[in-house]
Order: C-alpha cells, then sequence, then structure tokens
C-alpha cells in the first residue's frame, strides 16, 4: 500500500481511501472496467466520489478511458511513465465479442497519424474487435 501511496503523493494526489482502495482494485485487474462495474466492486461507495476518483486519476494521468464501441466508457491503469495523450504512447485495445472484456495490447503502438491541414486532433483511439485469447481456447 505504501508504493500506491507514494506513486498518488507523487503525482500531487491526496491519498484518501476511496483513491487507495480504487487504485489497488484498477491494478488488480487485466481488463479495462466501466464505472459501473467498478462501483459494484465496493460495498459502500458514494457514486459521485469514485467518479471524481476516476477524472482525479484520468487528469494526473494515472488511468486513462476506453470507448470500445460498447456504448460505456472503461477505464485501465496507465504504464509507469505513459503519456496517454495524442502523438504520445497511444496503444491498441482489444474487445473480445465473446467474453465482453477489453485489454489494454500496450506493446501495440499506434502509429503517428497526419491529418491534412485544418483537421485538428483531439483524441485517438483504436479497438479491434474479435476473440480474445481466453475465449479462443474455449471454441476449440
Amino acid at each position: 500500500m505504501e508504493k500506491i501511496v507514494q506513486l498518488l503523493e507523487s503525482k500531487g494526489i491526496r491519498p484518501t481511501a476511496m483513491r487507495l482502495m480504487t487504485y489497488k482494485r484498477l491494478a488488480e485487474l487485466e481488463v479495462a472496467i466501466s464505472l459501473g462495474d467498478l462501483e459494484k466492486d465496493f460495498k459502500v461507495s458514494e457514486r459521485s466520489t469514485l467518479f471524481r476518483t476516476i477524472k482525479t486519476f484520468e487528469e494526473k494521468g494515472i488511468v486513462h478511458q476506453i470507448e470500445d464501441g460498447t456504448g460505456v466508457i472503461k477505464y485501465a491503469l496507465c504504464e509507469e511513465n505513459c503519456e496517454c495523450e495524442v502523438g504520445n504512447d497511444l496503444h491498441l485495445h482489444f474487445h473480445c465479442n465473446n467474453c465482453n472484456e477489453t485489454v489494454c495490447l500496450t506493446e501495440r503502438k499506434i502509429p503517428h497519424i497526419s491529418l491534412p491541414d485544418g483537421y485538428i486532433t483531439e483524441d485517438i483511439n483504436l479497438v479491434v474487435k474479435g476473440i480474445c485469447e481466453k475465449c479462443s481456447d474455449n471454441l476449440g
């Protein structure tokens, strides 16, 4: 827990109980999670506090959001030294059509995309959809 406290403090975030629990839960997951599903993981939590926690984490570069085409925004922890912003450290995401999980494929980087003059990039999100490794093993 001390490592999480140090990480949060290094990002200028006061380590409250909710922030510590949220970070710990996100670190345990290997998949991205929606705010609603994250809320279910905590017996006692106020939705607005959890929302503010996630937004603070996003603003400080601890999590990034993923729009995987399901209509629900999901969140995942950023890697250490990540700069999840347009032009820096963008990676693929994979959404499994079978189990409905979305994972970060951080080792698969999105190449720089240049747009014509006059276009301004505000966000880049590349999601590959299909059957994940776990589910494809169960098909055969």
